[in-house]
């Protein structure tokens, strides 16, 4: 099923109407040490834009398991699929210091630092004393490792972080 792009979609279909096959999907996607196992993380992203009731569940199981990811497709479309959606508070910590290590490494592939990025702002709506910390590193990315991806969402990030930096100040009387 995997080693052949074309079966992808029907291979997508079929979870979505029958996820009782979801676990052994996740299994591979999450435990899996195998060069092409990236493509069941893949898959799994791609049931996340159908049928994301389906994955909401494992985002727990994705964090945990980017503990120990070694490969970059995996850490992209889990990073991916927690960015998109709520993350408990339970992971925070974790993920403030995961992200903030992936985004700020220029050993990381760009798609794997974008979402790192996004999660920290996700992250940053509801921890509002980070916004200023993160728009300096978000600043600081775009001019030490730049990269179309990273500027691109940098860019809309920044002006974001600004724009609520100065509404929080304008509340707090600071400006």
């Amino acid at each position: 099923m995997i080693d052949s792009w074309e079966n992808l979609e029907p291979a997508i279909q079929e979870i979505g109407n029958n996820p009782e096959h979801l676990p052994v999907l996740m299994h591979l996607a999450l435990y899996s040490n195998a060069p092409k196992s990236w493509r069941t993380a893949w898959i799994a992203d791609k049931i996340h834009d159908q049928f994301p009731h389906l994955i909401i569940p494992w985002l727990d199981q994705m964090i945990q398991a980017l503990k120990n990811e070694r490969q970059a497709g995996k850490k992209r479309h889990f990073l991916k699929l927690i960015s998109l959606n709520k993350i408990d508070k339970k992971h925070y910590l974790f993920l403030m210091d995961y992200c903030l290590d992936a985004f700020t490494s220029g050993k990381e592939p760009i798609a794997v630092r974008v979402h790192a990025m996004q999660i920290l702002f996700n992250l940053s709506e509801t921890e509002p004393e980070f916004k200023p910390e993160l728009l300096a590193i978000i600043e600081h990315e775009m001019e030490v490792h730049p990269s179309a991806g990273i500027s691109s969402r940098g860019k809309k990030l920044a002006k974001k972080l600004n724009t609520q930096i100065q509404q929080i100040q304008r509340m707090s009387g600071q400006l």
